[in-house]
């Protein structure tokens, strides 16, 4: 398995927030409180909330891959380049896939 759901990302208010907060039982880590953590026993995929940025997934690649080398596969698979602003040094790679939707390949 080349990759692994890191995060979903949600733009939501800060109710909002708090809402899926409770209703998962998720607590903020203590390093960024916008990314929740689940319950110990609860598989490792995080919830992010943001209220600047667009709902997508963010796509981790597995120990082994690397994102240079899964942002090409799924480019192969229809997959194709968001037009996107990035940052200065970004750590992340914005595709689209063949619906339309963005997601973002991490590393």
């Amino acid at each position: 398995m080349p990759l692994t759901l890191g995060a979903v990302v949600l733009n939501t208010t800060p109710q909002a927030a708090t809402f899926w907060q409770q209703a998962l039982a998720y607590t903020p880590s203590p390093t960024n409180p916008d990314f929740l953590l689940p319950p110990p026993t609860a598989p490792t995929t995080r919830l992010h909330l943001d209220t600047t940025d667009q709902t997508h997934l963010d796509l981790w690649p597995t120990p082994g891959s690397t994102a240079h080398t899964e942002t090409a596969r799924l480019l192969a698979l229809g997959a194709t380049r968001a037009p996107w602003t990035y940052p200065t040094n970004p750590d992340f790679t914005v595709l689209q896939a063949p619906d339309g939707t963005h997601f973002c390949i991490i590393g």
